[in-house]
């Protein structure tokens, strides 16, 4: 149910009772647990454990602390360590600037080594970061369009660097501290963290959570951490445990993904996974290599599409949900027979309804499918994405007319609708405000930003 992606069993406090930490981890429903390691020493010590122990993976590199002697001879050493199976990255590297054990230039220059070894090797970066925002940003900058994969573990910088970090599609995690009586800011970091780039860790023996603050922290402490993320995103533990672990299959690649789910829970709304389809490819969709969304798999290929019957039947009672929503990584008006049928039931059993969609239907379907949706679909939410006709084009790699048709299906849909809304993602003040007049003054419909990482 849980994994700690970060603790560092080969410490001397573990040698005489390691057996019984990874037993108390078991009996916690703690299924994996990574040890980062700090050195070429620790490396050795952290495969060792892999090794020994089924549940346990590594990781390899020089933590910032001990660059002070760092040769660039060692990135061979470190990438013939990583290429043991059960490696599954590179760290526990990054920069350090509140001790002064090795030169800011030592430091550095190591760090981006080894992310161009994590990069080369297709491997996951695990990064250590403190009182070193600045150069942190500025360098994992720099790496964007390489395909680097980090974690920034132990979280402490501010809220704006994570959002920053999220947008390159990083991973964020946090330990036992976010239990201290005084960690209010570090909590309200957290509750700004999309739990789809979220992960658990304990950073074992250090930052033993409440209640055991003071003694030896241990992977079973973990949940403590778990409990606390529930409790700040309003959720439950197990809805934890579904979304961290399946973000850790997704970042490192242990264990297994879930089988596809059909509907699956946001809040107190139930969306239901029309398709994997679309008529659009748009630059920044995951749908083809990595649909997982809050624990859930979303992956669906056309010969697994379900028909209508299989989504009412999971719906049930649609009246327990706040609305039901026709969403997924894909186009729901490509299966606009089947969210008929199931808006239908939705509708006459006194639910509500709400489509998610690129406003392409009628392109899709070759007719107006607008006067269809009466009484059926209670509100169309239509992503704008852009008020520039090329520059949609260019991000949904469509033709330029594609724009005039969204516009005019979201003009037409009012008709028959109780409520349009049109979205763009936060990214830039001046084309928000721009895309709002076209929204509000052109279409005559509600507008609203959300949230992009």
């Amino acid at each position: 149910m849980f994994i700690d992606t970060h603790a560092h069993l080969f410490f001397e406090n573990y040698k005489d009772d390691l057996d019984d930490v990874i037993n108390r981890a078991k009996n916690k429903g703690v299924d994996y647990i990574i040890v980062p390691a700090t050195d070429i020493k620790t490396a050795k010590e952290a495969i060792a454990l892999a090794e020994k122990y089924e549940q346990i993976y590594a990781t390899v590199g020089i933590h910032p602390h001990d660059t002070k002697e760092w040769n660039e001879n060692l990135i061979a050493e470190i990438e013939a360590l990583a290429k043991h199976p059960k490696v599954v990255g590179i760290g526990e590297i990054g920069l350090d600037y509140y001790y002064d054990f090795s030169p800011k230039e030592q430091q550095i220059k190591a760090f981006k080594s080894q992310l161009d070894l994590a990069v080369k090797l297709g491997l996951p970066a695990v990064i250590h970061n403190r009182d070193s925002d600045k150069d942190m940003l500025e360098i994992i900058q720099s790496y964007c369009g390489t395909g680097l994969k980090a974690q920034f573990h132990c979280y402490n910088g501010s809220l704006d660097d994570a959002l920053e970090y999220m947008k390159m599609n990083h991973f964020i995690s946090f330990t036992g501290n976010i239990t201290f009586k005084k960690s209010d800011s570090l909590r309200s970091i957290l509750k700004g963290i999309d739990l789809n780039n979220l992960m658990l860790e304990t950073d074992s023996p250090f930052l033993t959570p409440v209640p055991f603050r003071g003694k030896r922290n241990e992977p079973a402490y973990v949940t403590y951490v778990a409990q606390q993320v529930a409790d700040v995103h309003e959720i439950s533990i197990e809805d934890v445990g579904r979304i961290t672990s399946l973000n850790v299959f997704r970042f490192f690649g242990i264990g297994t993904p879930p089988k596809t789910s059909h509907t699956y829970l946001m809040g107190k709304s139930l969306y239901v996974n029309v398709t994997n389809r679309c008529n659009a490819d748009c630059t920044f969709c995951r749908r083809k290599d990595d649909p997982y969304l809050r624990g859930y798999n979303l992956g669906m290929k056309k010969s697994d599409e379900p028909p209508a019957q299989v989504y009412i039947n999971e719906i049930g009672d649609p009246k327990k949900y706040d609305e039901i929503v026709f969403c997924g990584y894909g186009e729901p008006t490509i299966r606009w027979d089947v969210v008929k049928q199931v808006a239908k039931y939705v509708k006459v059993n006194g639910g509500k309804t709400r489509i998610n969609t690129n406003g392409h239907g009628n392109i899709i379907n070759k007719r107006d499918i607008t006067p269809e949706m009466k009484d059926l679909i209670d509100v169309v939410s239509i992503s704008l994405n852009t008020y520039d006709p090329k520059h949609y084009a260019e991000l949904m790699r469509v033709t330029e007319d594609h724009f005039d048709e969204m516009k005019l299906f979201a003009i037409k849909a009012k008709s028959f609708v109780k409520k349009v809304v049109m979205t763009v993602v936060s990214l830039d003040e001046v084309e928000i405000e721009k895309s709002r007049k076209v929204v509000e003054d052109e279409i005559g419909v509600e507008f609203r930003v959300r949230e992009y990482f």
